[in-house]
């Protein structure tokens, strides 16, 4: 494995996504103090993820064919022009054009740095390599929303939009200066091309994966939507709580991606998943009935926990089948929209039956598909370790 690829994506994606961390617990709060509405807040979280579901399957396969680093440097750029814009911005409207922008900037960042770091990962390693990896986006939105929550409570939202940022800028350099030079980079397929999504989209491996990260996701986006304006409205928690909040969910599961991904080496990885989705279920769940601060402490370290099970397995998978299908970027980018389209419906939906009905019927909805997540890839990944050996 290529240590120094390694090592500057993964303090790349850590410091864009501590500076993601700092922002995004804010926004709910911040929205809502603008006058914003259920709905609005969730279109400004759905805005992001629309552009980024709209833009992965061509930057993903744009990869596999021209090279990584031209698509996650200018993704890392414009993050730091988002931010920007963010401390400019003056309405509602704006935020959600903002959010759009960066979406099309996240879509060249994290699917193409974890297909990058997918093709330098040994065989039979794939768990351990992308949970090592993943540290770095657990890492720096764990540390984020603590961070941002205290920036936020002595200076104010505009000096956490200049952190984001400055963090921005940051991997944006490292990328830059020490990644290879594209014509450096060892691709997977550089004697092929690789396979159109139409034939990708037909593996039935691809789908379960893509439908369970779609269930996952669509509750983080419910939980990082709305779990703050939650504990702001009915606790009357600080943003500094809530900050601890957001970051336990996060933190606890990024403590569990290495081990976890060692656990995905040598176990079962259906099963793992599977698991990992009931626990996070659960979690959602408990969000309904939780009383106070420490009903909700004890719920994102459930969330967390689930995430940190079936999250290395699920990457581990992806890597295989990226490896098999010699289309590792368009694979990680079909992921990365299972991941996109999750957070554009779940706080969305969130938000619709929040306006309609409470806030606390959003999380069971959030609970129901999370359970039908974990169904259809207990049904489809049948068969995954004969075919990952053919």
């Amino acid at each position: 494995m290529n240590k120094k690829v390694f090592s500057t994506l993964f303090l790349a994606v850590f410091s864009v996504t501590l500076g993601v961390g700092l922002v995004v617990p804010l926004l709910p709060v911040y929205a809502y103090e603008l006058g914003a509405t259920g709905l609005c807040i969730g279109f400004i979280f759905g805005a992001f993820s629309l552009s980024r579901t709209a833009f992965l399957p061509y930057f993903g396969h744009l990869s596999d064919l021209k090279g990584r680093k031209p698509f996650i440097t200018a993704g890392l750029l414009a993050y730091f022009l988002a931010s920007i814009a963010y401390v400019l911005s003056e309405g509602v409207k704006s935020l959600i054009l903002i959010r759009f922008f960066q979406g099309i900037g996240s879509a060249m960042i994290l699917p193409v740095a974890q297909a990058y770091v997918g093709e330098i990962t040994p065989r039979h390693k794939e768990g351990f390599v992308m949970g090592l990896f993943n540290l770095s986006l657990y890492g720096g939105l764990s540390i984020g929303p603590l961070v941002g929550g205290m920036v936020n409570d002595s200076f104010g939202i505009q000096s956490s939009f200049l952190s984001m940022g400055l963090f921005s800028l940051v991997g944006f350099l490292l990328c830059l200066i020490f990644l290879p030079p594209r014509t450096q980079e060892r691709l997977v397929t550089p004697a092929k091309p690789p396979l159109s999504y139409t034939i990708l989209i037909r593996n039935k491996y691809v789908v379960a994966l893509f439908l369970f990260r779609l269930a996952y996701t669509a509750c983080i986006g419910l939980v990082w939507a709305f779990l703050p304006l939650f504990a702001h409205a009915r606790f009357k928690l600080s943003s500094s709580s809530i900050g601890v909040l957001v970051m336990l969910g996060v933190l606890t599961s990024g403590l569990l991606q290495t081990p976890m991904g060692v656990l995905a080496d040598r176990l079962n990885k259906k099963a793992l998943i599977v698991i990992g989705g009931l626990v996070t279920a659960g979690a959602v769940f408990s969000f309904v009935c939780v009383q106070g601060f420490w009903g909700l402490f004890v719920g994102n370290i459930l969330f967390g926990v689930g995430g940190g099970i079936a999250v290395p397995a699920v990457m581990a998978m992806t890597v295989i089948i990226g490896r098999q299908t010699d289309s590792m970027g368009s694979v990680m980018a079909i992921l990365t929209m299972g991941h996109s389209l999750g957070m554009l419906i779940g706080p969305i939906l969130a938000g619709i039956m929040t306006d309609a009905f409470q806030l606390g019927l959003a999380f069971m909805g959030g609970t129901v598909v999370m359970v039908a997540g974990v169904a259809v890839a207990l049904l489809l990944t049948s068969g995954f370790r004969t075919w990952a050996k053919e």
